[in-house]
């Protein structure tokens, strides 16, 4: 069939179904030691190992392959300062009067507040931004499911992050528009995500949770 836009073949490496039983299990074994970390090292991190995850989290598939993310890295200590101030004035502005409490209750035990002194300490910040359209040479191009294509290419950044041996967490201040202000990101982008990328502090500690078994999360017809 002709086509106007050829494809290439896909060189599929096939593996035994054994490979693909150890391999499955491997991998969840090391993403379930995965936790959100709130107590960083300032210990520094080679740039390489960010570029890499950021390039694994540049894979994820996406509406109409439009590819609708910037992934900002911050490791001026300016510029984290900036941002640890305007997030914890939006976080206790929420924790003192936005959140409901329910909300707070259930909150209550992973321990926090609007405090963030790791948005300084770790030595990476990345922010995702969404782009809700493309912008080039300010013409405006349409953009497809761009909250599902940024959440999967989250997912990646976050497994790549654990996989390098790294430690993170998902902080999303609400409203997070002094973000784009801070950075000074064009107005297509929205800010989706943040995440500190380092190493833990050597008496991090983390809430002592459970996880859903796979009965309360899986359905199978």
């Amino acid at each position: 069939m002709d086509n106007e836009f050829p494809h290439i073949p896909y060189k599929f490496k096939e593996i035994t179904v054994e490979q693909s039983i150890i391999r499955s299990t491997q991998f969840y074994q090391q993403m379930n030691r995965r936790r959100s970390i709130r107590f960083f090292s300032d210990r520094d991190v080679p740039f390489e190992i960010i570029e890499n995850v950021i390039k694994t989290a540049g894979t994820a598939p996406s509406g109409a392959h439009k590819q609708p993310w910037t992934f900002v890295v911050v490791s001026s200590q300016e510029i984290k300062s900036k941002i640890r101030q305007a997030a914890e004035k939006e976080e206790r502005i929420s924790y003192e009067g936005r959140m409901s409490d329910e909300w707070l209750r259930d909150l209550a035990p992973l321990g926090t507040d609007w405090r963030k002194p790791f948005l300084e300490i770790a030595p990476y910040l990345i922010i995702v931004f969404r782009q809700q359209y493309g912008l080039k040479d300010g013409v405006k191009h349409k953009h497809y499911y761009v909250n599902e294509s940024a959440g999967i290419a989250v997912g990646m950044l976050i497994s790549a992050i654990h996989n390098a041996g790294l430690v993170t967490l998902t902080h999303t201040p609400s409203p997070m528009k002094f973000l784009r202000n801070i950075l000074e990101r064009p107005e297509n982008e929205v800010p989706f995500v943040l995440l500190p990328v380092g190493y833990p502090a050597d008496d991090a500690t983390v809430p002592d949770l459970d996880r859903k078994s796979i009965d309360e999360i899986m359905i199978k017809f």
